[in-house]
């Protein structure tokens, strides 16, 4: 068994959007943050789509989301998991999202970085229907086959 625990959400009581991943990377989890591995494009795409300089300092990256009211969660507390992809997750135990819905008030959107997050995401929790939720490609160095230009045009609807 290879137990890998993700991390507390990151977001505050403005949050508007909550962008959901499956589970942080074997990289993500040594240096404890989110989206960590060099190649990641999570946070060229959210400080492209905000407008925003690209932050350097993980304090830096909180604050953007903070600041442009983006929740960051994932949707796995707890699974099994050989390595860094998603198929490998196994016996997944899921991190109490109904209830951080609940506590949001001015939630609008919950976008899914990958259809992981998604397909665990259905497994595990019913859509409320006052919420929009947004597939998005994943911002995963294994996904690869989607241009930039393509992943930046989707990811723009979570601010449109």
């Amino acid at each position: 068994m290879n137990i890998k625990t993700s991390f507390e959400y990151i977001s505050n009581q403005d949050a508007e959007v909550l962008i959901l991943g499956s589970l942080p990377g074997d990289t993500s989890l040594a240096i404890n943050e989110y989206y960590g591995h060099p190649q990641n494009r999570f946070w060229k795409i959210i400080s492209t789509i905000t407008n925003s300089k690209l932050p350097k300092t993980y304090s830096e990256k909180i604050e953007l989301l903070l600041t442009n009211k983006i929740a960051l969660w994932d949707v796995v507390k707890t699974a099994d998991r050989q390595g860094s992809l998603d198929t490998a997750i196994k016996n997944v135990y899921t991190n109490p999202i109904d209830k951080f819905i609940e506590q949001h008030k001015n939630l609008r959107i919950i976008g899914f970085n990958g259809k992981k997050a998604e397909l665990l995401f259905d497994k595990h929790f019913a859509r409320i229907e006052t919420l929009n939720y947004i597939s998005l490609p994943s911002t995963s160095p294994a996904n690869r086959s989607i241009s930039e230009e393509i992943i930046l045009k989707m990811w723009q609807n979570l601010i449109a």
